[in-house]
């Protein structure tokens, strides 16, 4: 069961990595115009041409805008100037900045226009997906230096890069990634919402869990990478990414600590950590509460808490799993498999926004990557859980149904099976045999229970060699047994009576030292359209009794079955014919 799935998953895995190798090709072979820039902060009093002087006169720092740039959205903001290098070329352009920062960018113009992006916006003007994206119109010298502001804001720092590159080729890159983000939203919101119908169906909470952490993912990377604005154009949540971010990130840890507390096993399996995950799954939507009310005080709370909260139940839902998964659960293995990918990446992801990794561009998309192949190896292990489920449910019921002893259905799950067969409507002739064996008392006298209890399963293991596999087989109770046999007539139900009972007097197994052997007496019902399962029983016992009056180890039909016998001449009738 174990390999497939692992193969599963390593397929998923692999289609995820091809999937992220071709945008990361696109970028290369779309690498654009070559490009230097120069970055200072705003000063008081400046203006777009004073910036512009300043940067000709060298004012500005240099650095590399295929890099990934740390930028201070503290005080004024930030001026950014990008150099067009050779081989120039007049023809419409796209400057686009990737990662979209959330702060907004202003693009201004040699003709002293301006135009302000930011990740939530509306703008008519070409609005990248995954970036923003200024259209350069053809009317502009391509050795003209492009002046770019970082408007300040809430946060601390922005981090972009950028990239200017011919329309055409900016169109095919778009395209590039547009697929790849749309495959993998997909993917976590069809994994999601076939989970939601199986929480309904299953009546299985651990289902309805996963649906919500993997859809608040969804949102998570949604909103940084701006899918919701562009291209789904939701425009109700302008205004709204930082909230809606911080607060489907709060609110998906809380979905994953329920998760885990069920998917893992963690009472069975790390009670200490149990109790913990679910105060952390208790806890993290107040957060979101306190930062979605109107009380200042109350949201500066909440956002002083979430991070350290963040990370602290992060590392615990790890520990909780690393704990299951070596306590011997199954389905931890599979979070760890698709967990530990997305939380390596996020934890690089977060250290570039403090200006780390700067050259490895890719780790945004790496992050919606890991987000799918987290969905789908996590679908497999509630897949795989719910087998193991089903397994367990099955042998509970089997051995619900059976005698321990001899292996064959007990008296109620063969009573239940025997309404069910006389409750279908089925018009097949059915029998019923009613069997008891002979002399058991006295070899239970003479050797012992243990010799008793042998000689029971001796006597199942023959009568079902002997019948078939969709005849019903019992242990009435003690030494009686129960068969029905579906769809035949009166004198083959005889035929079979008759040959079990040669098959137990074949086993030859010792009542006494006389050599009594063990053997069995059958009695025949037929069904009637009017039977109930207690007149079939009641009827083929007394047959039974009947076998046992006429010698045993003899089979006899029920009273009303058998033709009467035909009854013989007085002696006075013969003896006058003889005369």
């Amino acid at each position: 069961m174990g390999w497939p799935v692992a193969s599963l998953a390593k397929r998923g895995y692999g289609r995820m990595l091809g999937i992220l190798a071709l945008v990361l090709l696109a970028f290369a072979a779309h690498a654009g115009t070559p490009l230097t820039g120069a970055v200072r902060e705003v000063m008081p009093g400046d203006t777009p041409q004073s910036a512009l002087d300043a940067y000709h006169r060298g004012e500005f720092a240099t650095f590399d805008p295929y890099l990934l740039q740390r930028f201070s959205r503290r005080g004024l903001g930030t001026w950014v100037v990008l150099q067009p290098q050779p081989p120039l070329v007049n023809e419409e352009r796209v400057l686009s900045v990737y990662p979209p920062p959330s702060a907004p960018v202003t693009l201004f113009d040699p003709h002293g226009a301006s135009l302000t992006m930011s990740l939530d916006d509306f703008v008519a003007s070409a609005h990248g997906n995954g970036r923003l994206a200024f259209r350069i119109t053809a009317d502009t010298p391509a050795s003209t230096p492009i002046l770019v502001k970082i408007e300040p804001g809430d946060a601390g720092y922005a981090v972009a890069s950028f990239r200017l590159q011919p329309w055409d080729e900016y169109l095919q890159t778009d395209e590039h990634w547009l697929a790849f983000a749309s495959a993998c939203f997909a993917i976590m919101v069809a994994m999601s919402l076939m989970a939601l119908c199986l929480a309904m169906m299953l009546r299985d909470s651990t289902f309805a869990w996963y649906a919500g952490y993997v859809l608040c993912y969804a949102l998570i990377q949604g909103a940084q990478t701006g899918y919701l604005f562009h291209p789904l154009e939701l425009t109700w949540l302008a205004g709204n990414a930082a909230l809606l971010s911080s607060s489907a990130m709060a609110l998906s840890l809380a979905f994953a600590a329920m998760f885990v507390s069920r998917f893992c096993e963690l009472p069975r399996y790390a009670p200490v950590l149990h109790l913990p995950t679910v105060a952390l799954a208790v806890g993290m939507p107040l957060v979101v509460l306190l930062d979605n009310s109107q009380v200042a005080v109350l949201q500066q709370t909440a956002q002083v808490l979430v991070t350290p909260l963040l990370v602290i139940g992060t590392l615990l839902l790890l520990s909780a799993a690393i704990v299951a998964a070596v306590q011997g659960s199954r389905p931890a293995w599979f979070f760890l498999a698709g967990w530990t990918p997305l939380l390596a990446l996020t934890a690089l992801f977060s250290s570039q926004m403090t200006g780390m990794l700067a050259d490895v561009a890719w780790l945004g998309d790496a992050c919606l990557a890991a987000g799918a192949f987290e969905a789908i190896v996590l679908s497999l292990g509630l897949a795989d859980r719910a087998l193991m489920m089903r397994r367990d449910r099955h042998m509970v019921q089997e051995l619900a149904d059976t005698d321990a002893l001899t292996n064959v259905l007990n008296r109620r799950a063969w009573t239940e099976s025997m309404r069910k067969v006389l409750g279908s409507g089925n018009a097949h002739p059915i029998a019923l045999l009613f069997l008891d064996l002979d002399h058991f008392k006295l070899l239970n006298d003479r050797q012992g229970h243990a010799a008793g209890d042998r000689a029971l399963v001796a006597v199942a293991d023959a009568l079902k060699h002997e019948l078939r596999p969709h005849d019903l087989l019992g242990r009435y109770g003690g030494e009686e047994f129960v068969a029905m046999l579906f769809g035949i007539e009166q004198n083959q139900a005889m035929q079979v009576a008759t040959r079990l009972c040669r098959r137990v007097h074949r086993l030859d197994i010792p009542v006494n030292q006389e050599g009594l052997v063990l053997s069995v007496s059958i009695g025949i019902a037929m069904r009637v359209p009017e039977d109930t399962v207690d007149t079939l029983v009641e009827r083929s016992d007394l047959a039974m009794y009947r076998a046992k009056l006429a010698g045993r180890n003899r089979a006899r039909l029920d009273e009303e079955l058998e033709t009467p016998a035909r009854r013989p001449w007085p002696r006075a009738v013969e003896t006058d014919r003889r005369a």
